[in-house]
């Protein structure tokens, strides 16, 4: 059934709808017909018992703050909070349950901004209801060094902020990740007769530019094929960009495609005054229970400015002064800069003590809950605690030199499946490569719509979607550990989620196999060569490359002990020995030495993942020709660089300028740890398609070559 929530009639506005007539032409040109399912007749409307006038001062103070704090900063995007104000006004005041006095209330709703570059929008929403992190003062300070204020929202910076969000499209995969998080542990921990303790509901807001962003198109589909009903999305409709009026370039009927991607659809016509459409919708919306809802909320960008409203002027600059005063007298705005009512701060405000009773009742619950099931809840709160169970590393083997040669990628099949059993916080999977990845534990099903409590997560191809649905569940501090996998060349086209992994301090696993051009007959399209060197160059990203069992198991220690910081693990398809004096121990140090020479070695080789047998070997002929070599494994560089300088020229003493860097891949990087002397085994080509061992003998990566650079070096 087609259900429509009516446009109110302008007389209800009153001086705004006077003042503003473009509203209702803007309005009639709306695209798209409501598409939703019929709001079943026990959904119930509450009203709250203020005037209609001071839920209009409320919703206008929102938008002062906004253009307050981007006039002062002269820098930001007014236009997007001044037609979101109504949303932020019912989502903070009536809809969500939250704690301002504590962020981090577990059960509390999360809510995203997806079209982060509105961000004095949650800020103006975060400093209202009473957060300690945005006082006025904050406000004032709005993209000024050190605020708790920046350009975009980071959950690292604000908090309040559950997650960091820019790139658009990247925070509505965010906010599936954190309904993913919720219908996971209330599947596995809440009971039939108790009252729920895990019970939230992830809202998001988002626009056009995100709705543009394939990556939303991949998590969205995902979310309506899992039936994800505890996520409300909505769409900010404005039809404006920073190139103009989006009709230049974006015309498909978004309401058809969502309601084809499985969500449940509503519309509301006029987002800028229809207040009871906007709380009805979402009552519909919470009402729907096997369903993500999108709710469709057509706006004018920069409602109330008489001259920018419904331009891409408002979108990305200052108001200015002139336009601003035009506004204020527009809206009926009496009050000076930054200056909010009490009356509004009163209505606000309450949010502190309805937040405080809703916590006081969770933790009650939790109590009773506790009494009937203890050994459910010490593993809830075990897990929700962030905190490793004691001695789970013990369950990650060791390997001897006389063990079976396998590829890595097996070998992390065997970590996720020992870890699996001892941290119940595990969860992840494949971008429709599980086979391959080998990334399945054997101890779960599938987490599917009907059984969110299984912890194997099926991407489908949708790698983009997959990297940011991981940022979600790692935000959402849950104790959840999700890791993800793809053949290693993929990172191309998740690149911008894992960089938001380091750049929020989202501890991912990202397990990348076929690492090199050792996958061989798939060709230069699947080798990824210059992808070491280029997560090497970004921040807080741990890179991995471990060279058999013994390594791999401490890149799997390493990841999971490092909760606000992502790790990429590079996995071989060839198999490998497990070489002597390779450890766990050493990978956390990122470069150790695993074989030494008595006295002060002529050349140090130096290698990673597959190439490391290179070396060994390589080192076997030095030897019996009178060299003192020394072999260095480098499975990481950024825990290398974080080692004190006493032990890096232990490793690599300054003395020994004689070196050979061995490694499948680009020779970028390298020559931090060659200097002037040193020498590159490795290849600087896209590759080419052909059996492995062809390639390596092709592109000179193999023993004799070894043993030559390292006399080229001595010479």
């Amino acid at each position: 059934m087609q259900t429509m929530m009516k446009q109110r009639a302008p007389a209800a506005a009153g001086k705004q709808a006077q003042a503003l007539p473009r509203v209702a032409p803007k309005i009639g040109r709306a695209r798209s017909i409501v598409l939703a399912q019929a709001a079943p007749a026990t959904a119930k409307v509450d009203k709250p018992a203020i005037s209609r006038d001071l839920v209009d001062k409320c919703i206008n103070a929102i938008r002062f703050l906004a253009i307050d704090a981007v006039n002062k900063s002269k820098s930001g995007h007014p236009g997007m909070p001044m037609g979101c104000a109504p949303m932020g006004y019912l989502l903070w005041n009536e809809v969500m349950k939250y704690n301002p006095k504590n962020p981090d209330w577990f059960n509390r709703d999360r809510f995203v901004l997806s079209a982060g570059h509105g961000s004095m929008f949650q800020y103006a929403m975060l400093h209202l209801t009473g957060y300690d992190s945005v006082p006025l003062n904050e406000v004032k300070q709005f993209r000024q060094w050190g605020s708790l204020t920046p350009g975009h929202p980071e959950n690292f910076v604000t908090p309040g902020v559950e997650v960091t969000t820019g790139p658009l499209g990247q925070g509505i995969c965010n906010a599936v990740g954190l309904a993913v998080a919720e219908a996971h542990l209330a599947a596995r921990f809440n009971k039939p007769d108790c009252k729920p303790i895990v019970d939230h509901y992830t809202y998001c807001i988002l626009g056009d530019g995100c709705m543009m962003e394939g990556i939303s198109n991949e998590a969205c589909s995902l979310a309506g094929h899992w039936g994800l009903g505890k996520l409300i999305a909505l769409y900010d409709d404005n039809k404006i960009s920073i190139d103009g009026h989006t009709d230049i370039s974006f015309t498909e009927d978004v309401a058809k495609r969502y309601e084809a991607l499985g969500w449940h659809v509503i519309h509301v016509i006029n987002g800028n005054t229809d207040i009871d459409g906007l709380r009805a919708a979402i009552t519909q919306a919470k009402a729907v229970k096997d369903k993500p809802t999108l709710i469709k909320v057509s706006t004018l960008i920069g409602y109330g400015s008489p001259n920018k409203a419904d331009t891409h002027d408002v979108h990305g600059a200052p108001l200015g002064p002139e336009e601003t005063a035009a506004t204020r007298k527009n809206l009926g705005w009496e009050y000076p800069e930054f200056e909010v009512p009490q009356d509004v701060y009163d209505v606000f405000r309450a949010a502190i003590q309805r937040g405080e009773a809703s916590e006081k009742e969770w933790k009650q619950t939790c109590e009773e809950y506790k009494a009937k099931y203890p050994t459910e809840w010490a593993e809830f709160e075990s897990l929700t605690s962030g905190k490793l169970p004691e001695n789970w590393a013990n369950a990650l083997p060791t390997f001897k030199p006389e063990d079976k040669q396998l590829a890595t990628r097996q070998h992390s099949q065997t970590m996720i499946n020992a870890l699996a059993p001892v941290l119940p916080g595990l969860i992840g999977g494949s971008a429709d490569l599980a086979p391959s990845n080998l990334t399945l534990m054997k101890i779960s099903g599938d987490f599917q719509k009907g059984s969110y409590a299984e912890r194997n997560v099926r991407f489908g191809v949708r790698e983009h979607a997959m990297g940011a649905i991981c940022n979600g569940i790692a935000l959402h501090k849950s104790g959840l550990i999700p890791y993800c996998a793809t053949f290693y060349i993929f990172t191309d086209y998740m690149r911008n989620a894992m960089r938001m992994s380091a750049l929020s301090e989202a501890g991912v696993i990202y397990v990348m196999t076929h690492d090199s051009i050792g996958l061989g007959e798939d060709g230069p399209t699947h080798q990824p060569v210059e992808h070491l060197a280029s997560f090497r160059a970004m921040p807080s990203m741990m890179m991995m490359r471990p060279a058999g069992g013994n390594e791999t198991a401490g890149a799997y220690k390493v990841a999971v002990e490092n909760r606000k910081r992502p790790t990429t693990i590079a996995l071989s398809r060839q198999n490998m020995p497990n070489l002597p004096g390779t450890s766990v121990e050493g990978v956390a140090k990122g470069a150790y030495v695993i074989r030494d020479a008595a006295g002060t070695p002529d050349v140090i080789l130096m290698g990673t993942g597959s190439e490391l047998q290179l070396c060994a070997e390589a080192a076997d002929i030095l030897e019996k020709e009178g060299k003192k070599v020394r072999i260095v494994s480098f499975p990481c560089w950024e825990l290398f660089e974080e080692q004190s300088a006493e032990y890096k020229e232990s490793v690599l003493p300054r003395s020994v300028e004689a070196r050979v860097s061995v490694e499948a891949a680009t020779s970028f990087g390298w020559a931090k740890y060659l200097g002037f002397k040193g020498k590159h085994v490795g290849i600087d080509d896209f590759g080419a398609s052909a059996p492995a061992p062809v390639l390596y003998e092709k592109y000179g990566i193999t023993t004799p070559k070894v043993v030559e650079a390292a006399k080229a070096v001595m010479a």
